[in-house]
């Protein structure tokens, strides 16, 4: 892996004058994490011109966002007939081990959003990131409610820290 120079990605930040653990400062790393969401965010609206062949930048985008969370979220990745991102948005918000998510508020959003598919994530906060059986239960029923209005089920991503795990790559969906 190449390596890179700090001093490129942010030039007015005077490196060698620091303290060694100013990256550990909760403050930093959240200002850290917070632009490379931006980044990733930027990186998947300019996508809109092309289509997502593969969910990396997706992944990627949901693991900062929902990496670090403490309590449970449910997202979705709202998307057009080619694929392209229209929109990611928190759905819902939950306690340290589970949220509510209701389907006919998906389906609405789907509406809403006027969009051909979507990929889904939710945190683990406890870190394991397997999938529970009302994780796969949930992720059905959502499935079938968006086919009943041609919304198209792409992914549902399990993010547990810095781990992720896909429905789709595991033949889940």
């Amino acid at each position: 892996m190449a390596r890179i120079n700090r001093n490129t990605l942010y030039p007015a930040i005077h490196y060698a004058r620091r303290p060694r653990n100013l990256l550990r400062d909760s403050a930093a790393e959240e200002l850290i994490l917070t632009q490379a969401r931006d980044i990733l965010m930027r990186r998947m609206g300019e996508e809109r011109q092309a289509s997502i062949s593969s969910p990396g930048a997706v992944r990627d985008y949901l693991a900062l966002t929902l990496g670090a969370c403490e309590s449970e979220e449910f997202w979705s990745v709202w998307l057009d007939a080619a694929h392209r991102v229209i929109a990611a948005q928190r759905m819902f918000t939950g306690t340290l081990t589970q949220t509510s998510v209701y389907p006919r508020e998906i389906v609405k959003a789907a509406l809403g959003h006027n969009c051909a598919a979507v990929i889904f994530a939710h945190n683990h906060p406890s870190g394991v990131a397997e999938p529970s059986h009302a994780d796969e239960l949930l992720t059905r029923s959502l499935k079938g409610a968006l086919a009943l209005v041609d919304v198209q089920v792409l992914d549902h991503f399990i993010i547990a820290g810095t781990r992720t795990m896909s429905f789709a790559e595991r033949g889940l969906l």
